[in-house]
């Protein structure tokens, strides 16, 4: 109880769009393919989905992962179900996670990511017949430790100052 509770202004729905662009090219850049490299799209959309549930949704995530499909060259619908189901576990829990603290948080997302990189190797490993091994889930464990920063990054726009004015009650 010691930390300050902040009021959170209303989150622009440009700012969101934004933040989805940019961690969608993110994940355009070469070294996806690389171990221990967050998939930046699903760390914005599982922090959207706890954050704004009403705005970014399991639509959006779905939309995105087709997206990230066609980018990959991948199965039709591997990224698509990943992220849906990613989108929908963090939407189940959201109201449960905002009230822990940031770095509680990301013990949360740990799993959700996890579970995000199992339907992928099980849909991979079903086509292919290879299993990658375990540094495969390095980039959740990556993703997990840089939450942090991202929910700072991401919610700085949204806060008031802490020296408000004494005439308003807000």
């Amino acid at each position: 109880m010691d930390r300050p509770h902040y009021i959170l202004l209303p989150v622009s729905p440009l700012f969101i769009a934004l933040t989805v662009i940019v961690a969608f090219m993110l994940n355009l850049l070469p070294w996806g393919g690389m171990p221990g490299v967050p998939d930046f799209l699903a760390l914005v959309l599982i922090f959207w989905s706890i954050n704004q549930p009403r705005k970014v949704g399991i639509g959006i995530a779905f939309s995105m992962g087709l997206l990230m499909d066609v980018h990959n060259a991948s199965l039709l619908g591997q990224h698509a179900l990943a992220y849906t189901l990613l989108s929908y576990f963090a939407i189940m829990i959201h109201r449960r996670v905002l009230w822990f603290s940031v770095l509680t948080q990301a013990l949360h997302v740990l799993p959700l990511l996890a579970v995000m990189q199992t339907v992928e190797l099980t849909i991979q490993s079903m086509v292919s017949g290879k299993l990658p091994g375990w540094s495969f889930y390095a980039s959740s464990v990556t993703a997990a430790l840089i939450w942090p920063l991202v929910s700072w990054l991401f919610l700085a726009p949204q806060r008031r100052a802490i020296n408000r004015d004494e005439t308003r009650p807000i």
